[in-house]
């Protein structure tokens, strides 16, 4: 019988995560790479990427870096394909990449609205379906989708942000639907707002962020740290009958 580290262990395994050069996508990457994971990190920020660098020379992992643009329908399987060149396989998928516009509904633009839908909803469909035919021959494979509260609730002015996380949610359980008799995990993460440098900018005003948190039995948003630990988790074995769930990382905001 399996030990309760080897069950927790990614070690060994080829992570393709997005939005891996800032805010949650960064943390992942860093969080995979510290539990032995090989990691193909996707954005745009080169700072982002120099830091994923460190992170791998402190780890011993290899970090192979791609940038690439997730709006566009030709940048994510571009990127699928380098990294499935590098490293031959992808046993690990993490859609984190993501954009957040958000307006009420009577002034948003019809192209944020596509912009939105391209990177938080499309993007995901082509990487998964580029890295899921290698998972299916295989029998065995994780995808996990960093989805949103808000594609489980409405808040105002996110209605382009909450349909693309809504859709997520759904596609998440439509792959369950096809793929969970190849052993293969796909699952999503809903948090509520996590203390990202972005996240600090939009919520740190008390004006904006008391609302919020009076609403939040737990009283505080997220750490990204916390966002990767349950990826990691769903990343693991011991997720493995963990199979198109929605895990709200939210602080209870959604048991009210």
């Amino acid at each position: 019988m399996s030990t309760w580290q080897e069950r927790f262990s990614i070690a060994g395994r080829k992570a393709l995560v997005t939005g891996a050069t800032k805010g949650i996508g960064a943390e992942i990457a860093h969080v995979f790479m510290q539990a032995g994971a090989d990691v193909a990190a996707v954005g745009r920020d080169h700072e982002g990427f120099e830091a994923g660098r460190r992170a791998a020379a402190d780890t011993g992992r290899d970090y192979f870096a791609i940038k690439a643009d997730l709006s566009t329908a030709d940048g994510p399987q571009a990127a699928a394909k380098r990294a499935l060149e590098h490293f031959g396989r992808i046993d690990i998928l993490v859609n984190s990449a993501g954009v957040a516009l958000t307006d009420p509904i009577l002034q948003a633009s019809v192209g944020d609205w596509d912009l939105t839908m391209n990177v938080n909803l499309r993007a995901p469909f082509l990487l998964a379906r580029a890295v899921a035919p290698g998972m299916i021959e295989r029998e065995a494979g994780k995808i996990i989708n960093i989805s949103s509260q808000t594609g489980v609730i409405a808040m105002e002015d996110h209605a382009a942000y909450a349909s693309s996380k809504g859709a997520l949610n759904a596609l998440t359980k439509s792959m369950t639907a096809e793929w969970a008799r190849h052993n293969i995990q796909v699952n999503a993460i809903c948090p509520t707002v996590v203390m990202t440098p972005m996240g600090r900018r939009v919520w740190g005003p008390p004006e904006k962020r008391d609302p919020m948190l009076a609403k939040t039995p737990a009283g505080r948003f997220g750490e990204p740290v916390e966002i990767a630990d349950c990826a990691l988790y769903l990343a693991s074995p011991a997720s493995d009958l963990i199979n198109g769930a929605l895990i709200m990382a939210e602080g209870g905001y959604t048991s009210l």
